[in-house]
């Protein structure tokens, strides 16, 4: 369940000055265990002096393109991201888990019309996305509102335009940039005025069927808010983030003491008894249990469990839904013990 597997790094594609695409080759054994859906992610394990580093990048290839390629903006003071924008080369071999998260999308025989908007580096899984739809959907339509700083700063620019050339009546981009003015494209951010533009103006005559929302969490949550107050329902947005929020919920339950937790993982049980103001992701790794896991900042799905008995609180939760908690299932990284027992199945998800 927590394998990685090594791959080779096909070829390393210069994006922009700050983001490279590392290009993936896959074994013929290894196809159906990294087959994917548009909008999934990975997770590269990287050892370093310092230990080791786990970082997850969506995929950016169309799951039919014999493809096999994310792309990673390099941040400063990153630790794999510096590497992979500076160090690595064609042939390097990487440890990867399989793909996996829930931002996806999966083609239908019907035709529809899908909106996205992305921000940055937010643009890599809705690149996935946009081409499964383009590919696999052949009477739909697609609208993307892309923000950056600049058309230096934008990754993919070349790309999108030429997916704008082949699919002129079926793939529609808006361009925003906030550092400087360009033509055919829109000065600014992506803000209220935007979304409205986008849904209430030029693309008024559209019936989206899915809002698609990558970037930081402020752009994600207020999109999210105006196109609601258009009617749009819950169910027809979904969003992935990048960077994990500040904000971390009250625990209401008993978070005093200590709690023993019994892990199922592999087919195999652990236990071990922690303070419940820890995480048990945390403990877990400290009592060295090959658990999975990714971001740590409860933005992706690498880590989730099933609550078997006991209870549990999460302090953040940016990804799993009310009905999702309701079965029992939590983030570990971000999960606080509240009963005595607590009892985890990694297995059952």
């Amino acid at each position: 369940m927590n394998k990685f597997y090594p791959l080779k790094i096909k070829e390393i594609i210069r994006e922009t000055s700050q983001a490279v695409s590392l290009s993936f080759e896959i074994p013929e054994n290894l196809k159906e265990t990294f087959s994917y859906s548009a909008g999934q992610y990975i997770t590269i394990k990287y050892d370093t002096d310092e230990g080791e580093i786990r970082r997850a990048y969506s995929l950016c290839s169309a799951p039919n393109s014999e493809e096999f390629k994310v792309t990673v903006k390099e941040v400063e003071g990153g630790k794999f991201s510096v590497i992979a924008n500076n160090k690595l080369t064609a042939g390097d071999v990487l440890e990867v888990h399989p793909p996996e998260g829930k931002f996806t999308f999966t083609p239908n025989n019907n035709s529809g019309d899908y909106a996205a908007f992305a921000a940055g580096s937010g643009i890599t899984p809705v690149l996935s996305i946009i081409k499964s739809v383009l590919q696999e959907e052949s009477n739909s339509r697609f609208v993307l509102t892309y923000g950056n700083k600049s058309v230096d700063d934008t990754i993919f620019f070349k790309e999108l335009l030429e997916l704008q050339s082949k699919y002129p009546d079926r793939l529609f981009v808006e361009f925003i940039y906030s550092r400087t003015r360009e033509e055919n494209a829109h000065f600014g951010r992506i803000e209220t005025s935007t979304v409205n533009y986008v849904i209430k103006n030029k693309f008024k005559d559209n019936s989206f069927e899915k809002f698609y929302l990558c970037g930081p969490e402020q752009m994600i949550n207020h999109v999210s808010d105006v196109l609601k107050q258009n009617g749009v329902k819950d169910e027809n947005i979904k969003f992935e983030l990048f960077t994990p929020s500040n904000e971390e919920k009250e625990i209401k339950g008993d978070t005093d003491g200590s709690t023993k937790v019994t892990i199922r993982v592999d087919d195999e049980d652990y236990s071990f008894t922690m303070d419940r103001n820890s995480f048990v992701l945390d403990v877990a790794l400290e009592n060295d249990i090959d658990v999975p896991y990714s971001c740590q900042g409860g933005i992706c799905s690498s880590c989730m469990a099933r609550i078997t008995e006991g209870k549990a609180e999460m302090s953040k939760n940016q990804i799993l839904t009310d009905d999702e908690i309701e079965e029992g299932f939590i983030l570990t990284c971000q999960a606080h013990p509240t009963t005595s027992d607590l009892k985890i199945d990694f297995d059952d998800v």
